[in-house]
């Protein structure tokens, strides 16, 4: 049985909650000047506001029910995307301590090609690797390759950073698993696993207009190689089985998802089963094999943290009624207009949290409104440096080199992208019904 929450949105604790958020928000966004992960002040903040309203219930002696059916539904609710992102970073750990990335990074720097061609090859990477890597993973790793090319480079560097956080944010628009955002969409119902994949003509002609742009900016010329001192690097046992594995857990998740309608989690956690039984395969044949709970110390806990943080805390926000003015902007301004809005805001703010109350808010919206908004939070996070994680997580790989400054110099090349991906999906969606 539900119970009716009650309104505290304007009391002490609905007040005394939203400071602690701005604060904690403030921290988040700032995390660099003052050198404090982003994970600590969004968990304090997410776990704090529960306990006040906790205090709050019980000094006015409230029937505490709907507390607990509200912490409930959350727990539920972060668990399914905590231990989805944890199996998809134990996979990319494993296959960067295999040797997998690194041979794909020789392969880019040996071939000599020129730097406008390496420019497009890895956008086209992180376009078309972020939908299954996700978009954090995806730019960082092919940050790091792009530094490997030319470090002093800038001319090159600057665009191609610009590139790769565009193509990582807009690949990971088109997939469920692209993105946080895509993930919270899909696992909240608001569309089925193929309704994503007919964003793909809006995401990558929106990416290959900002990319053209951006292209004109990338010097002529190809990075200096030596073969004499650049060795090849060897990919150890079962590289390329952990590879077939991640993407057969991807399809389980889906498949099991779609037809017994399990959390997607479930499936990544059986794939997580079969890397272990692999590792296992590896050293009872006696190949160079892998611990799998060593590549899982190496997962960003404090990512996951952050999320959970982020999460309880909007859960909190919506638990006071706050999110209720979220459902009565879109009412007044309409729903197409306030998605495309959406993308601005999450570049300011970040598209974790923005996409978290627009879920909690619930405005009524067909699929094709939630396509929408799941688009265009994934890519207006590319029109401020750190509006996404991929951005932030590529200023912290090319420090000095991909600030803010130089980031913004170029940020109308991305809006050019944004609104030629909106018209798209406006011709796709509304006028021919195509989805």
């Amino acid at each position: 049985m539900e119970h009716e929450a009650i309104n505290l949105a304007t009391t002490w604790v609905g007040w005394l909650s939203l400071a602690i958020f701005v604060i904690a928000y403030y921290f988040i966004a700032t995390e660099d000047r003052y050198e404090v992960n982003k994970a600590k002040p969004a968990l304090f903040a997410g776990t704090f506001m529960f306990m006040l309203i906790g205090i709050y219930y019980a000094i006015n002696g409230i029937n505490p029910d709907p507390l607990h059916e509200e912490l409930e539904h959350l727990i539920l609710e972060i668990a399914e995307i905590f231990f989805f992102l944890l199996v998809a970073m134990t996979y990319i750990e494993t296959l960067i301590e295999r040797g997998v990335f690194d041979l794909m990074k020789y392969k880019l720097v040996s071939k000599g090609y020129t730097y406008k061609k390496l420019f497009w090859l890895t956008g086209l990477l992180a376009f078309f690797i972020s939908p299954v890597a996700d978009n954090l993973t995806t730019a960082l790793i092919l940050s790091t390759v792009l530094f490997t090319i030319d470090k002093k480079n800038i001319a090159f560097l600057v665009p191609g950073a610009i590139n790769i956080v565009v193509a990582a944010n807009a690949g990971g628009a088109w997939s469920p698993f692209g993105d946080i955002t895509t993930l919270m969409s899909w696992t909240a119902g608001k569309g089925e696993f193929v309704d994503f994949l007919y964003l793909f003509p809006a995401s990558v002609v929106g990416w290959g207009v900002t990319a053209f742009l951006l292209s004109m900016y990338v010097p002529n010329g190809q990075p200096p190689f030596d073969a004499s001192t650049e060795k090849k690097p060897q990919v150890l046992d079962g590289g390329m089985g952990v590879t077939y594995l991640g993407v057969a857990t991807i399809v389980i998740a889906v498949l099991g998802h779609q037809f017994f309608h399990f959390p997607a989690m479930w499936g990544m956690m059986f794939g997580l089963a079969l890397l272990k039984m692999y590792s296992v395969h590896l050293h009872k044949s006696g190949q160079h094999g892998f611990n799998i709970y060593v590549n899982m110390q190496k997962v960003e806990n404090d990512t996951l943290l952050f999320f959970f943080g982020i999460l309880s805390a909007v859960g909190a926000l919506h638990f006071l009624g706050f999110l209720e003015y979220v459902h009565h902007v879109y009412g007044i301004v309409g729903s197409t207009a306030a998605n495309v809005g959406v993308g601005f805001l999450s570049a300011i703010v970040d598209n974790v949290p923005v996409m978290s109350a627009i879920l909690k808010s619930s405005p009524d919206m067909d699929t094709a409104q939630w396509m929408l908004v799941t688009m265009t939070a994934g890519i207006g996070g590319s029109l401020i440096s750190f509006g996404s994680a991929a951005g932030v997580g590529v200023m912290g790989k090319l420090r000095g080199i991909y600030t803010f400054g130089s980031h913004l110099k170029l940020s109308w090349t991305i809006l050019v992208g944004y609104i030629i991906s909106i018209a798209i999906w406006y011709v796709q969606f509304e006028i021919m019904g195509l989805y």
